[in-house]
């Protein structure tokens, strides 16, 4: 008993000389730091009172797992032992990016170099490459390694989609079911409707006709940032690897990174025979299977921009 209260005394001592954060301070532990490295940073950032203190700590409360790296919030007066366990628990601060469904690869570029949590250089990533998604990231990482998730995210998305394709599908290879896909991704906002604006896009390609789709003409002028103008007459007519309003056929690459889902409707088309579709007026579109009933549809719409007031 005498020993078991003497050793309860000793860690009670300890847990009160190892203090309690002088001030709030954030530290980031490096991955293969030992305890005694992660001590002299905590010291040095004002989590703890003393690094000797909270190593005698450790050693007499049996504090001996590993503690994990990363980044840690500790708050004015948390307890030494309390900063323990948290590094033990991984208990990090999670800070993370979103790449929105549809955004260019020169958008996601930006985003990360104007991240200053993040460090190093970066090229903008191929259009196509990365993943839509939200991704947690440590602060003071590279932003090659961000952008290396993304990859590896796409990746495997691709790796589970591709088997379950339809024998419909159009997409003969990555590059063309991604560049079918980012398409798609772009001109529909509803997931509701990805799979019959993939079944448009799919007849005509079997048929061979122009897919005349809007953002395939702003792409090699902004390389997918937004336009903020209308489209010019000269525009629609020029003639490049993308302006799938001057040629027949997929344009070379992707014109955004899409979404797994637009990815799937890519190579699951609709059973849907539409050659067009216009909006509707309500976020979404209306389909049609001839050229008299998409000419009926694009009136409607007209006369509901003109009751709106965009346009005479």
């Amino acid at each position: 008993m005498r020993i078991w209260l003497a050793a309860a005394l000793a860690l009670l001592l300890a847990a009160c000389s190892a203090g309690t954060a002088p001030r709030d301070a954030d530290v980031v532990i490096p991955p293969g730091s030992s305890l005694t490295r992660a001590a002299a940073i905590l010291e040095e950032a004002g989590a703890i009172e003393s690094a000797d203190a909270f190593l005698r700590y450790a050693k007499l409360s049996g504090g001996d797992a590993a503690i994990k790296p990363g980044e840690y919030a500790v708050e004015k007066g948390t307890s030494g032992s309390d900063v323990l366990k948290m590094m033990q628990d991984g208990k990090t601060v999670q800070r993370f990016v979103t790449v929105p469904e549809g955004m260019p690869s020169i958008m996601v570029y930006d985003r990360l170099m104007a991240n200053p949590q993040l460090k190093g250089s970066l090229d903008v990533p191929a259009e196509g490459s990365l993943l839509p998604e939200t991704y947690a990231y440590q602060k003071g990482e590279q932003r090659s390694a961000v952008i290396k998730r993304m990859q590896d995210a796409m990746d495997a998305a691709w790796a589970e989609l591709w088997p379950e394709r339809r024998q419909r599908a159009f997409p003969k290879d990555r590059n063309e079911a991604i560049t079918l896909a980012s398409i798609i991704e772009k001109e529909t906002a509803l997931p509701a409707e990805r799979t019959t604006v993939a079944a448009v896009y799919t007849n005509r390609l079997e048929v061979g006709m122009m897919l005349q789709a809007d953002p395939t003409i702003i792409y090699p002028i902004t390389r997918g940032k937004p336009l903020g103008r209308r489209i010019r007459q000269s525009e629609i007519h020029d003639v490049n690897d993308y302006n799938t309003y001057a040629m027949a056929g997929l344009p070379k690459g992707p014109i955004a990174n899409p979404s797994k889902s637009s990815i799937a409707a890519a190579l699951n088309p609709s059973d849907s025979k539409a050659l067009y579709f216009v909006a509707d007026g309500k976020g979404g579109h209306v389909f049609a299977g001839t050229l008299a009933e998409h000419n009926a549809n694009v009136k409607k719409w007209f006369a509901i921009r003109r009751a709106r007031g965009e346009m005479k």
